[in-house]
């Protein structure tokens, strides 16, 4: 290979590449990465029409571009071990099932995270407080006799992985879009959290949601390019209210320790004092001596002697941390309502007005459920349902199947009503004239068949035959509406537009308008 441009095969994977720059015009984007082969290091040039930055917390994509981070910085910086043992997974298996292992003790603190207990995958996650205490200190010998001590025995089958530092952060990019969004940003690129609670990886999987069929119908010209500026408008305000309950969610899981006596903070208050202080005139061997010493008399916190029910202090901390346990103010790992139940307030949508819209709660890090909702920008609310024709089967499916996974479709439900078929044949003119697919789903109050001369909507619908009639008995009052309204649901399964009623005016003009606005035409 040389440093001509190269071509991309669909869905291939380059691995040992790095990106070193960027470069937008108005036609495109230029990529170049470096690879080495045989000792030489070989320059490739990429011609792409948009870049999708999902390189991670530490973005080179981001950074090449200059933008920045918002929010709270260096919260917790950490020592990651990825380690196997078949003996400690199996132990616990039969012991103590889990995924998340907490471990304070007079010798050692972390946190075990089970990543495949059959096959004995573990990362470990111990604090880590440079410069007294030093990376290379934490060679895999070190790791072994530090996973020992958590484990409380030694495990004949160890094997140390990889061990890596990194620090912990709760911002978002200042922005997710650059050079006229031909450039993009997702994931952990976008926004960063600390990992409690399973933020980053839901949140990452929605921008990718989100993204994917505003970009789909870019590149099929069914919307302009600055229709992908919903896909920040959208994306960027989940993601700040993400972060902050991830932040809050991480305060709630050192509630414990701190009830234990191990406040997270006044550890990391003693490290800056060190820092601050000592670091001036004690030399760093010193310096390390002082840490540790300190950092050891805190751990006598969790002797035997001081934390037991005879003990005053001792009772005391017991008696918090089941009040803790009982009142479920720990480490909470389930958000359905964030995770379901997120609701956009603008972009590709056609909102109701400031009266419908009702500001997220001020994230608390406390579990809430998830409530199905049909206001425009929220989710398609899940409900069983039925396929409706003369050969009736008793199986189900979700509401949720109805949208296509594989293209840029719309889906619009109606109940059976003259004036909801009209507006089902309209959609189907306006998709036409826009080039973009629609599906219509006849909602249907009870089963009908062949003997009552049931013909379902085809003779309704016809020359169109992209619908489906289905059963959903209780469908309009999940949704609070009447069966005289109707929703349009985008391809990422989130509420475009619905109306509650009977819609005023020629329905044509009406979804003209609608299509028009979400898709910026």
């Amino acid at each position: 290979m040389n440093s001509n441009d190269c071509q991309l095969a669909e869905r291939e994977i380059l691995l040992g590449h790095e990106c070193t720059s960027i470069n937008a015009t108005e036609n495109g984007v230029t990529v170049t990465a470096n690879i080495t082969r045989e000792g030489k290091h070989v320059e490739k040039k990429f011609q792409c029409n948009f870049v999708v930055g999902t390189d991670g917390a530490g973005s080179t994509v981001r950074n090449l571009l200059g933008i920045g981070m918002c929010g709270k910085r260096d919260l917790q910086k950490l020592i990651s071990v990825h380690f196997m043992s078949q003996e400690l997974g199996q132990y616990l298996i039969e012991e103590k099932p889990g995924m998340l292992f907490f471990v304070f003790n007079t010798e050692a603190i972390g946190v075990i995270v089970a990543h495949d207990l059959k096959e004995g995958e573990f990362v470990l996650q111990v604090p880590f407080y440079p410069p007294q205490q030093k990376f290379e200190d934490f060679s895999s010998t070190m790791c072994e006799k530090l996973i020992f001590k958590l484990v409380g025995r030694e495990l004949a089958d160890i094997n140390v992985l990889d061990v890596k530092p990194w620090v912990m952060h709760a911002e978002v990019a200042e922005a997710f879009l650059a050079c006229n969004n031909r450039i993009i940003l997702a994931g952990d690129a976008a926004h960063r959290f600390p990992p409690a609670g399973g933020f980053g990886m839901n949140t990452g999987i929605q921008d990718a949601h989100n993204l994917a069929w505003k970009l789909a119908s870019v590149l099929e010209r069914i919307a302009p390019p600055s229709f992908l500026s919903t896909y920040e408008t959208e994306r960027k305000q989940i993601a700040v209210f993400n972060t902050e309950l991830s932040v809050q969610n991480f305060k709630a899981a050192m509630e414990v320790p701190a009830a234990l006596g191990l406040d997270p903070s006044i550890a990391n208050s003693v490290h800056r004092t060190i820092n601050g202080t000592f670091g001036s005139f004690l030399p760093s061997n010193l310096q390390r001596v002082v840490l540790d010493g300190i950092f050891s008399i805190g751990r006598l916190q969790l002797s035997d002697s001081l934390l037991n029910e005879t003990n005053p202090i001792g009772s005391s901390r017991l008696s918090k941390l089941r009040q803790i346990f009982d009142q479920g103010k720990s480490l909470q790992l389930q958000f359905p309502a964030e995770d379901l139940g997120f609701r956009y307030s603008k972009g590709a949508l056609v909102s109701e007005g400031d009266s419908s819209w009702t500001p997220q709660e001020t994230p608390t890090g406390r579990r809430r459920d998830y409530v199905p909702s049909s206001d425009p920008g929220s989710r398609l609310p899940h409900m069983d349902i039925q396929l409706l024709s003369p050969l009736f089967s008793k199986d189900t499916f979700s509401t949720l199947d109805l949208v296509s996974g594989d293209k840029v479709e719309f889906l619009l439900i109606i109940a059976p009503v003259k004036e909801s078929y009209q507006l089902a044949r309209a959609a189907f003119k306006v998709a036409e004239e826009f080039k973009v697919a629609v599906k219509v789903c006849v909602m249907w109050r009870e089963k009908a068949s062949a003997d009552d001369g049931f013909v379902g909507s085809e003779k309704t619908l016809l020359p169109w035959r992209n619908f489906v009639d289905v059963i959903g008995a209780d469908w309009w009052e999940l949704c609070g509406m009447t069966d005289r309204g109707a929703v349009l649901v985008r391809p990422d399964e989130h509420i475009a537009w619905r109306a509650k009623s009977e819609i005023d005016g020629d329905p044509f003009l009406v979804l003209r308008k609608v299509f028009c606005a979400i898709l910026g035409i």
